[in-house]
């Protein structure tokens, strides 16, 4: 299934019909589809190839060194999370990965909330800075997907720019090894939803990411080269009260010849702070669609939802 494409120059384009046509495009994929894939995202193809080579060479590290970045605390939200530690919301079966995360580092003497430091890692040389570097740059990329949806739900361009600032964005690089034996499902990692506002894949190293269609059947998404893959999560579902959809996805192994073979994907997954409403806007309640949710902040909804895939205690 080849999703939905956007060019997010139309937005940047300085002509207002250009930029209001890519509203619509983006916001009527968002309630139809939940991904679309965008082009001229601003994340440079160097910037990327730096990142892949840095997380494969930190993932090919033996297991008790990166052991060392694993730290039970700070509940998988910074650093290394070792294999089968996380499943997915209302399932059992461990996900068949591993993954690193890093987070925000606040700028402008930010004091509304601490977040835990970054986890460096010393083996891998250029490792810290290609990740902050990858960081802002997918920051900088999801602010500007966020003014074009501030705009279709009817809000001022920049509602979210301040909610998103030293928000609680966080660059995951998972790691599918290698399948050593028969396994137990054709599952790699189990149907979800992604729990923030929305997510900005940049390709992974191999095929396998499915979405659930609204016909109730799974299809693989592909998009082309220099294009980016970016999904609603389910804060901004719950924030629009279903306008925009959540769209549930997972991913499945390899044919049979590809087992030895390895995986690997980078998703941003962009939060705002955790003292932003997650109340449903009162545009998107109606007779026909009533509030579906209870209010809650952005910090009580991921502690909740970090407890119900096994990441926090």
């Amino acid at each position: 299934m080849a999703i939905p494409s956007v060019d997010l120059n139309e937005f940047l384009s300085g002509d207002s019909s250009r930029k209001n046509a890519f509203v619509q495009e983006l916001g009527k994929a968002y309630e139809s589809v939940g991904f679309v894939a965008v082009k001229n995202h601003g994340i440079p193809d160097e910037l990327i190839g730096d990142l892949y080579r840095n997380v494969q060479e930190f993932f090919s590290l033996p297991l008790e060194q990166k052991r060392k970045y694993e730290i039970p605390e700070l509940s998988g939200q910074r650093g290394y999370t070792s294999f089968g530690k996380e499943h997915a919301k209302g399932s059992d079966a461990p996900d068949l990965k591993e993954f690193f995360q890093y987070g925000q580092t606040p700028r402008n003497n930010y004091k509304e909330e601490e977040y835990p430091p970054n986890v460096l890692v010393g083996e891998v040389p250029g490792f810290d800075k290609t990740f902050e570097e990858a960081y802002r740059a997918f920051e900088r990329s999801g602010t500007v997907l966020l003014q074009a949806i501030a705009l279709y739900l009817g809000l001022d361009e920049n509602y979210f720019d301040d909610y998103v600032h030293n928000g609680n964005s966080i660059l995951r690089a998972i790691h599918y090894p290698p399948i050593t034996q028969e396994p137990k499902s054709a599952i790699r990692a189990e149907q979800h939803e992604d729990i923030n506002l929305i997510t900005l894949l940049v390709g992974a190293s191999a095929d396998g990411l499915q979405i659930l269609t609204r016909q109730n059947e799974w299809v693989g998404v592909t998009s082309l080269p220099e294009q980016i893959v970016v999904n609603v999560g389910d804060m901004l579902q719950r924030f629009t009260n279903n306008k925009l959809k959540s769209t549930t996805h997972r991913v499945v192994n390899p044919a049979k010849e590809l087992w030895h073979t390895s995986r690997f994907s980078i998703p941003f997954f962009l939060h705002p702070k955790s003292s932003m409403s997650l109340r449903c806007l009162e545009e998107c309640i109606d007779e026909a669609h009533p509030k579906a949710y209870e209010d809650a902040t952005a910090g009580e909804y991921l502690d909740e939802r970090l407890r119900e895939i096994g990441l926090k205690k």
